[in-house]
């Protein structure tokens, strides 16, 4: 596991945020994906990052404040984490996703758990994003709860296997071999780009679907690129393989 956890780290540093030597990284993690934070520091420091900060969230704290905080506290955004968001220009930024416990907040308010977000922390960093200030990334982080959501059982080795599988964990250097698929990507985008379609159509047994498309449309593959010109994949995975023994 230990060795797996880094291969997965090493592939979210060096192809998903592209951390860059120099930069601060900032990690925010839920504390039940310790163990992937603390490789992501490692693989970070690594690639040559200044500093690393790591910052953990507790899905049981959050409830709490759902369930037994004024309405005010939903969306309260404390001056440090704001001060910590804004920090994060022009550096990279690591999140996990992988929920551990997907019913904790089952039979709390649905519209007090919809409203609860940082409002202020929230907008500062989606402004950092569309400024194209930010190489980042969201990965997952499995975990026996996401398992059950996915698998119908908490098996955390299964799902381990289909993370690998997906992010090219099990190829020899995922690293090299990511940086080639989006290459392969980057080509098939700029060629459909040059097809200039005005339409996609959809056939299939039961299926007959045409889905129209802009004259400034264009196609583009899973990786983004900042003001500074540093490539990274936000999501992972988030394109579409061009292998065909690859979902």
């Amino acid at each position: 596991m230990d060795e797996r956890i880094e291969r997965y780290a090493e592939f979210c540093v060096r192809v998903g945020a592209n951390v860059q030597p120099g930069q601060e990284v900032f990690v925010q993690a839920l504390v039940e994906h310790a163990p992937l934070a603390r490789a992501l520091t490692r693989q970070a420091y690594r690639a040559g990052a200044a500093y690393v900060h790591v910052l953990y969230g507790d899905a049981h704290v959050r409830r709490a404040m759902i369930e037994l905080g004024s309405d005010e506290a939903l969306t309260y955004s404390p001056g440090w984490l704001k001060a910590f968001a804004e920090s994060v220009a022009g550096n990279a930024l690591v999140a996990t996703t992988g929920d551990p416990e997907p019913e904790l907040m089952a039979d709390l308010d649905g519209g007090r758990v919809g409203r609860a977000r940082m409002k202020a922390v929230t907008e500062i960093l989606l402004r950092l994003l569309s400024e194209n200030s930010v190489n980042s990334c969201i990965v997952g982080a499995p975990t026996e709860g996401w398992a059950r959501q996915v698998l119908g059982e908490p098996d955390l080795e299964r799902l381990w296997e289909k993370v690998e599988f997906c992010l090219r964990l099990d190829e020899p250097d995922p690293v090299v071999a990511w940086r080639e698929h989006i290459a392969r990507l980057d080509a098939r985008a700029e060629m459909l780009t040059a097809l200039r379609a005005d339409a996609l159509r959809y056939r299939g047994p039961g299926t007959d679907l045409t889905v129209g498309l802009l004259p400034s449309a264009r196609w583009e593959s899973g990786a983004s690129e900042t003001t500074s010109g540093i490539r990274y994949v936000a999501n992972d995975p988030s394109s579409p393989s061009l292998r065909p023994d690859r979902a």
